[in-house]
């Protein structure tokens, strides 16, 4: 048989890989990002790289305050990305998270301005935390509805609505305008902190982080050992091989997505309520797009989102640190961030595949 017939490199998929080392194949594309950036750090900017990636972990964790920021916005994120994979891992492809994000959000503010300074905490917090959850709920099931019975493109109905809900967002914004003119919010209740989230455990964000890994928990739980998490899966396989095996499809598509929307919509609270106590239509600030590639590089685990989650914020907060530090234009920090993404999810090919290359006994065999 001639060489022309049997490619060299043979690839075939993996039927599964030890978790270890499926990390270290990661480990491995982190440390190649890291070398390549160093180059282009150099080429672009004459720059000593080891130089800028200190400026990188001081901007991100170099005081106590930003080591508090970049868990602040690690969970936020992290809570985003838990929300929208059970609808990815049932192939339902919720690019709505940011509008679910807005909804819960501003469903937050309304209670705050309104109720904030009359309710006692103890009924305030559970009412906003339960009307962000319903709020962005009914607003993630209305797409889930018109896919389950009419078979639409939930990829397109869920971004659109996420410009709907800016424009809710900027509908509260004209009648809450503070100061009156200023086309913004503000910060809501600032002298009495009516609605804002207390110090938990001495910490200025321990309810985010309380909130954020118990859902985390609970997600992991759900997805992993319940029925219903069962069910999602076999959907995400093949809606066909769900309805022969007696899963009402319809009925999973609805339900997930109004876990999926509630998630987010608790997201929203955490960011009104206990970050940064306003509204505007950039609360979400892109962390739902973002939210999409911490699923899908964690595989749908949301333990593994906590490292995702934190790395990325991580080189966001590093980013805008180097930026100012040397004097770079901010797009340089994202050619950093975009390129170790790019060998991050490259290396997933690795993982779910092996190369194997033909040795030269079985080569001169096969002739």
């Amino acid at each position: 048989m001639s060489i022309g017939k049997e490619p060299v490199f043979q690839m075939t998929k993996r039927e599964s890989i030890e978790p270890w080392k499926a990390w270290l194949i990661r480990l491995i594309a982190v440390a190649l990002s890291l070398l390549v950036c160093a180059g282009v750090i150099v080429a672009l900017t004459g720059l000593n790289p080891v130089e800028v990636y200190k400026g990188i972990f001081d901007g991100a964790v170099g005081t106590k305050r930003r080591t508090w920021m970049t868990i602040r916005d690690t969970l936020v994120l992290l809570c985003i990305a838990v929300g929208i994979t059970p609808a990815f891992k049932m192939r339902f492809w919720n690019i709505g998270a940011e509008g679910q994000v807005l909804i819960g959000g501003v469903t937050s503010a309304a209670m705050m301005i309104h109720l904030g300074n009359t309710l006692p905490p103890v009924i305030l917090f559970p009412l906003m935390f339960a009307g962000s959850a319903l709020a962005a709920m009914a607003w993630a099931v209305i797409p889930a509805f018109f896919k389950a019975y009419w078979n639409t493109n939930e990829t397109l109905f869920t971004l659109m609505m996420n410009y709907v809900a800016m424009q809710v967002v900027t509908f509260g914004i004209i009648f809450w305008e503070n100061p009156k003119g200023s086309n913004s919010v503000g910060t809501i209740n600032s002298a009495t902190k009516g609605g804002w989230l207390p110090k938990l455990f001495g910490l200025e964000y321990g309810w985010n982080l309380v909130i954020v890994l118990a859902l985390t928990a609970a997600m992991f739980i759900y997805l992993r050992y319940s029925k219903q998490g069962y069910e999602i899966a076999v959907v995400g396989e093949s809606g066909n091989t769900a309805r022969y095996a007696g899963i009402n499809v319809k009925k999973v598509i609805l339900r997930t997505m109004a876990i999926s929307g509630a998630v987010c919509g608790i997201a929203g609270f955490i960011i009104v309520s206990g970050a940064s106590h306003t509204i505007s239509t950039s609360t979400a600030g892109g962390r739902g797009f973002t939210a999409i590639i911490v699923s899908w590089m964690s595989k749908f685990n949301t333990f593994a989102m906590i490292l995702v989650s934190f790395f990325l914020v991580f080189m966001q907060k590093g980013a805008g640190q180097i930026a100012s530090q040397f004097n770079l234009n901010e797009n340089a920090a994202d050619v950093i961030t975009g390129i170790i993404l790019f060998f991050l999810l490259g290396c997933e090919f690795f993982i779910d595949y092996k190369i194997r290359i033909r040795g030269a006994k079985q080569t001169a065999a096969e002739e």
